[in-house]
C-alpha cells in the first residue's frame, strides 16, 4: 500500500514538474554548468541576453488543452432560456446554473424562472425540461420507501427549493383561499393529471388535480373516505372548516368534536357532526355549503346508514298490550 502511495506522489509530482511554464523554471546560471545563484566573483559586469525558452511540443498541446474560461452567469441565462423555449416551458430565466455536459455532450443547466417552478433543462434532441416541484415529490415518495434511495439530480437553488410558493399559486388558481403552509407534488391520477397535495394554516386541507387549463379541487375531508391519504390536515382542521360551516344554521349550537363525509347525491353533500354534549346531526348541504337540512341522529337511520360518530340509544320497546 504504501508503494503504491508513494507513486501515486511522485507521478503526481512528476505530472505537476511537466506542467510548470517555462516563465516559472529557474533561468541557467551564466556563469558555468548547473543552476544557482551567480557567484559574484565571476559575474560579468554587463549580464548576457536572456534567450526565451523554446516551447515543447508537449507543453503546446497542454496549453491548447486547458479548460476555457467558464461561462458568465448572463451566459448560462441565455442558453437555459434557449433549451426552455425549444422545449416549450413557460419559463422566464433570471437565474440559471450550469450542471455540466451528458455523456452525448449536451449541456445541463438548473434554471430559476419568475414565476411558477424551476426546471432542470438539457440541451439534447429532443430538449428536456424537469419541473422541480415534480422531482422534489418523487424523492419524497422514493425516499419515504426507501432513505437510502438514489434520487438522482435534484434542484439546489433556493428558490427552487420553496415548494410552497409555487403550488400556493396554484391554489389560488383554483380558487382556493387558505394560507398554504405544506405543499407537494403528489403522483398522478389514473388518467395521468398531476394531483398537488396543499395543507392549509388551521383549516382542511386539498388535493389539486391538473385537468387540462382547469384545477380539480378535492377537500382532504372527502379524500379520506376514498382510500387516499392527506399528510398535511389534521383531524382538528377538518372539525374547524366544518365549525364554520354549520354557523347560522339550526346546527350551529352543536359544539363540534368529530365531523365526516358521508356522500352525495342529486339532493346536496351529506356529513355527520357528532357533538359534545353526546348527540349528534347529519346536515345535508348545497353545493355552496349552505346548510339545507338538518337530521338529529336519532331520526336519521335512513341517511346513508346513519351515525356512526354518535351512539344512537336503542327506542325503547313497545310496552306488551293486554287483552281484555
Amino acid at each position: 500500500m504504501f508503494m503504491k502511495t508513494l507513486a501515486a506522489i511522485s507521478g503526481a509530482a512528476m505530472m505537476a514538474m511537466a506542467l510548470v511554464s517555462p516563465a516559472s523554471a529557474q533561468e541557467p546560471n551564466n556563469t558555468g554548468s548547473g543552476y544557482g545563484a551567480a557567484n559574484p566573483e565571476t559575474t560579468p559586469t554587463a549580464p548576457a541576453a536572456r534567450t526565451t525558452p523554446t516551447r515543447t511540443p508537449r507543453q503546446e498541446r497542454q496549453e491548447r488543452q486547458r479548460a476555457p474560461a467558464p461561462p458568465t452567469p448572463e451566459e448560462n441565462i441565455a442558453a437555459a432560456q434557449a433549451i426552455a423555449t425549444s422545449a416549450s416551458v413557460a419559463c422566464q430565466v433570471s437565474q440559471a446554473n450550469f450542471l455540466g455536459l451528458a455523456p452525448d455532450g449536451a449541456r445541463s443547466y438548473e434554471a430559476v424562472c419568475a414565476t411558477g417552478p424551476g426546471y432542470i433543462l438539457m440541451a439534447s434532441a429532443p430538449p428536456l425540461a424537469v419541473d422541480c416541484v415534480l422531482l422534489a415529490g418523487q424523492a419524497e415518495i422514493d425516499r419515504a420507501r426507501d432513505p437510502l434511495a438514489d434520487v438522482g439530480t435534484q434542484c439546489v437553488i433556493p428558490q427552487n427549493l420553496d415548494v410552497v410558493r409555487v403550488i400556493s399559486a396554484y391554489a389560488s388558481e383554483a380558487g382556493i383561499a387558505c394560507a398554504v403552509d405544506q405543499a407537494a407534488s403528489i403522483g398522478k391520477s389514473s388518467e395521468g393529471n398531476l394531483i398537488y397535495e396543499v395543507g392549509c394554516n388551521g383549516v382542511d386541507g386539498y388535493w389539486l388535480e391538473k385537468v387540462g387549463t382547469d384545477w380539480k379541487v378535492s377537500e382532504c375531508a372527502i379524500v379520506t373516505t376514498q382510500n387516499a391519504v392527506c399528510r398535511y390536515s389534521t383531524a382538528a382542521e377538518l372539525v374547524a372548516t366544518f365549525k364554520t360551516r354549520l354557523a347560522g344554521s339550526e346546527a350551529a349550537s352543536c359544539d363540534l368534536t368529530e365531523g365526516r363525509y358521508m356522500g352525495a347525491n342529486a339532493n346536496g353533500a351529506f356529513w355527520e357532526a357528532k357533538c359534545s354534549a353526546g348527540n349528534g346531526v347529519i346536515v345535508r348541504f348545497d353545493p355552496q355549503y349552505a346548510v339545507q337540512q338538518v337530521y338529529p341522529c336519532e331520526t336519521a337511520q335512513r341517511i346513508g346508514g346513519g351515525c356512526r360518530l354518535t351512539i344512537v340509544p336503542e327506542a325503547p320497546a313497545a310496552a306488551p298490550t293486554t287483552q281484555p
